[in-house]
């Protein structure tokens, strides 16, 4: 089982994002769980959000204390520290951010395996609004393999309508600009 926890701020689609995956996971025929954890809702206040992939029946319930990765949709929740919380030693923080990927490490202290993409940058090039949920949905999914990249489109559409085809770029985008660096 493989395990994941979102960072962001409400109103950027971490939970949303969380859902997707699920969703396309399922369809792959693995056995998925996504759910958020957040205090008073409101918009711009910090959240999480948790995912959860196996092939075998998921019988936890709980919040996910020991992710294997971490997924950051706000940057200046790097400088916090909180991130790298619980994330293992061989885990993989897959964060937005238009820095260099030593700058990353050392703001938020975690020296493994990492992702980067400029996810704000893409969003507002691609979809003209400040909102990296899908746009690091490609992040997540060149760093991790967790399900095949064509898996979300069908979540995908059926989620955002109309407006499906441009966070599609936005992700093939981001999917393809991701830096990782073990």
């Amino acid at each position: 089982m493989i395990e994941v926890r979102f960072h962001g701020r409400g109103g950027q689609g971490a939970v949303t994002s969380a859902e997707l995956m699920a969703l396309a996971a399922i369809e792959e025929g693995k056995y998925a769980q996504a759910f958020p954890s957040f205090g008073p809702e409101r918009r711009g206040a910090p959240l999480q959000a948790f995912l959860r992939i196996s092939d075998e029946p998921i019988r936890l319930r709980e919040k996910i204390y020991e992710p294997d990765i971490v997924l950051v949709l706000d940057p200046s929740l790097l400088a916090t520290g909180g991130v790298k919380i619980g994330l293992k030693p061989h885990g993989t923080l897959v964060a937005n951010s238009a820095k260099p990927i030593e700058a990353v490490r050392g703001e938020c202290g975690f020296e493994g395996r990492t992702a980067l993409v400029d996810a704000s940058l893409i969003a507002e090039e691609e979809l003209g609004v400040p909102i990296t949920n899908t746009t690091m949905l490609g992040a997540l999914l060149k760093a991790s393999g967790l399900i095949a990249l064509d898996s979300i489109k069908g979540p995908l559409d059926h989620r955002f309508g109309k407006i499906a085809e441009k966070n599609w770029k936005a992700l093939n985008r981001a999917y393809n600009e991701t830096i990782i660096e073990e």
